[in-house]
């Protein structure tokens, strides 16, 4: 057996353990496989992200291929390469706003970087500095460096980081669960958190604030929906205040919600979209920042008066994760990815709506192949947070991998997964929910 301990700065972990991490070595079509010969189910897609499944043939042949041609040359400096430029046409093809320029990058949280540097930018290039302030949720998760992570509103990645809370705001989570929603239909709900972010930003001063970033649906915040006509009434009000909409898509873009991008399910009609996970699959890092007609206006006539454009990274537009990027376009068309997920993703709602009701549990929800059940520990005995970690643990058991935020167990399967193979999730997860509630411990603690 290999050394119990990982020398290895583990992100996203409880560092002080000195266990081993469970460790994957293979992957094939939605299974994965462990350095013991385990094999599991991945009910999340790694991180909601390998939406084409594990060692899919092309993606592998469209990397080894680059990589043999060109395996490197960057964008800097009206330099770039032939792969960049392709993909960049690939996605302005199926934007869904009226797009000007795409920019690559390495990740998600570079990519909302990015995006609320570009909004700065904006208000910057047509004689607005003082607009430098970003609004997000307090329970938005837009990645953890240093912009990034102010603007994510999870406690846990703020402690012990000193990051910069002057120039981020938090509006509410647009929870229907929130205590402070409780007995209010969508529409009060909806014009409850209008007026509180209209008194953030009259309090912030509206000739401050640059952008709003949000997700469309909220993943590690717990896999959040907002409430019906939300986004409509939130799009009124940033556009009266002058404010840009960046619709963050790391995780929804390219076919997870049943469409390319969940903009067009939610009816957005944002600036600035950011994407990242599906663009290739994950198979190798890369991101992009979709900027709108507008805004891309407004960055060449800021280069103008200044002479250059001073943001990028050694690898925007790397040519082998674009080259990777572009297969996964092209099988994501080809096979209709987003119909077939239209087609299966119903399946996975009915199995999980069969839990509703369930003493543990204290809701159901999802769109597309994102589901989420959120469990109620204190009915059953359990403190916060542990209901979801045993279920989690549980599941591993089955053969099963899935992520909890919280005491919400979430579901992101590879979009690839066929209606006989969420079948089987499903089983794993309801015996695995079973061993949890039925256990003599647990009967004993309730």
């Amino acid at each position: 057996m290999p050394e119990a301990i990982s020398h290895m700065l583990e992100p996203h972990s409880a560092l002080y353990l000195d266990t081993r991490p469970h460790v994957i070595t293979e992957g094939s079509g939605i299974e994965v496989r462990d350095e013991d010969g385990q094999s599991f189910v991945d009910g999340v897609a790694g991180l909601w992200s390998v939406t084409l499944g594990y060692s899919e043939p092309r993606l592998v042949e469209a990397a080894t291929r680059q990589m043999n041609k060109l395996p490197f040359y960057g964008s800097f400096n009206h330099r770039t390469n032939d792969v960049a430029l392709a993909l960049a046409s690939d996605i302005v093809d199926i934007a869904p706003i009226p797009m000007g320029k795409v920019f690559f990058g390495n990740s998600g949280s570079d990519a909302n970087d990015s995006a609320m540097k570009f909004a700065r930018y904006y208000h910057w290039s047509q004689g607005r500095p003082e607009r430098r302030k970003i609004i997000s949720h307090s329970c938005g998760y837009h990645g953890t460096t240093l912009a990034a992570g102010s603007a994510t509103g999870l406690p846990h990645i703020h402690h012990g980081f000193g990051l910069d809370t002057g120039d981020f705001l938090s509006a509410h989570c647009p929870n229907p669960l929130h205590p402070s929603s409780r007995g209010l239909t969508d529409a009060e709900q909806v014009d409850w958190l209008m007026e509180d972010l209209e008194n953030l930003i009259e309090e912030a001063g509206p000739e401050t604030v640059a952008a709003f970033i949000s997700e469309p649906v909220l993943g590690a915040g717990g896999l959040i929906i907002p409430p019906a006509g939300y986004f409509a009434r939130l799009q009124e009000v940033l556009d009266r205040y002058g404010i840009l909409f960046i619709a963050d898509e790391v995780i929804t873009g390219y076919g997870r919600t049943g469409s390319m991008f969940a903009t067009t399910e939610f009816g957005l009609t944002p600036d600035i979209i950011t994407t990242a996970k599906g663009l290739s699959s994950s198979y190798l890092p890369i991101s992009a920042t979709l900027v709108g007609e507008r805004v891309s206006a407004a960055l060449a006539e800021g280069s103008r008066q200044i002479g250059t454009f001073g943001h990028g990274f050694t690898y925007s537009g790397h040519p082998v994760p674009a080259a990777v990027a572009r297969e996964t376009l092209a099988i994501l068309r080809e096979r209709d990815i987003p119909g077939h997920v239209r087609e299966v993703a119903p399946r996975l709602a009915r199995g999980l709506e069969k839990f509703r009701g369930d003493e543990a549990v204290r809701d159901v929800r999802g769109h597309g192949l994102l589901g989420g059940v959120e469990f109620d520990p204190a009915a059953v005995g359990h403190e916060p947070g542990q209901f979801g970690q045993a279920v989690l643990r549980a599941a591993k058991e089955r053969g099963l991998l899935l992520r909890a935020m919280g005491d919400t167990v979430v579901f992101a399967p590879p979009l690839i997964i066929t209606g006989e193979q969420i079948d089987d999730l499903l089983e794993r997860f309801t015996a695995a929910y079973h061993d949890v509630v039925d256990s003599p411990r647990l009967q004993q603690a309730a």
